[in-house]
């Protein structure tokens, strides 16, 4: 999982070459009573990021739309391959208060997990990416995030008590965007987590595996017919087309060969692994 940036903009000054020869021609062209106005405007440019720029072109379509979903029926492929390698869990808390699904008593899709948390947890973006959108509804998600990642996923963060981020700033993996709370139509503090493609709001377990903290896949497989279903064999049948897979912290040789759609036995042999050898978290094995 990446590594929590939590003092991610003073961090990044302090390790950029650039950024400490900036400080020291600064520090050089002013005088005492300029100090204060100086050092906050060093700490505001934020050098870390440069590189994180993505191409343009995935923040183009509904970028500027003030809506949850900016696409159209017309533009979503019937499927695709979405790589969910380099993430970071939403929040530390494990426990799921309500699942993705239909609400019979509101006569509605509930269109994310609510992941119970304390007020004011801290809530970190699941991937890379850019924020698209920090708002209010009243009526439903009280204030919220979206961001909007290179892998062609939105995440949504609903019910925060307060943002640390702000429209078109650019994040890693595991970096603070929020602080939770209870705001909107909520009972209780909780964050409300959707994960979005192109408007299809996917069923967020499919993906994350919220109880162990980690994803289910490298690859998750999206289509139109099966988003709104749990974790199943169907959703990582084409994992094996990246042709590896990336060990993740508590996974067997079972359970990576039944990930992937294939045998322990074919697994071993493409690796020249004994049933029992063990592997390490990082380990990149064959599937294919």
């Amino acid at each position: 999982m990446a590594a929590l940036c939590i003092a991610a903009g003073i961090s990044a000054v302090a390790q950029n070459p650039h950024a400490a020869a900036h400080k020291k021609l600064i520090a050089k062209q002013s005088s005492p009573s300029q100090q204060v106005t100086l050092k906050k405007t060093a700490e505001f440019i934020d050098f870390k990021y440069d590189e994180l720029e993505p191409e343009i072109d995935i923040y183009t379509e509904g970028w500027n739309s003030r809506r949850v979903n900016p696409f159209t029926e017309s533009m979503v492929p019937n499927a695709a391959r979405i790589d969910v390698r380099d993430y970071a869990m939403p929040t530390r808390s494990t426990r799921v208060t309500s699942p993705y699904g239909y609400r019979k008593r509101f006569g509605r899709m509930h269109k994310g997990l609510d992941i119970g948390i304390r007020m004011n947890d801290t809530i970190y973006a699941a991937f890379d990416g850019k924020v698209r959108l920090t708002n209010f509804e009243a009526r439903g998600y009280g204030n919220y995030v979206i961001l909007r990642h290179p892998n062609g996923l939105e995440t949504v963060y609903g019910h925060l008590n307060k943002f640390l981020v702000k429209a078109d700033q650019v994040v890693r993996a595991g970096d603070p965007i929020a602080l939770g709370g209870s705001t909107g139509r909520s009972t209780g503090p909780h964050l409300h987590f959707e994960t979005r493609y192109m408007g299809y709001a996917i069923n967020p377990a499919a993906i994350f595996d919220i109880a162990n903290r980690r994803t289910h896949c490298d690859i998750y497989a999206f289509s139109k017919s099966t988003y709104t279903q749990g974790p199943s064999q169907r959703n990582y049948a084409t994992a094996s087309q990246a042709g590896t897979y990336t060990v993740k912290s508590g996974d067997t040789l079972h359970n990576i060969a039944r990930i992937n759609g294939i045998s322990l036995r074919t697994l071993l042999h493409l690796n020249g692994l004994k049933e029992a050898e063990p592997i390490k978290t990082g380990q990149v094995l064959k599937v294919k």
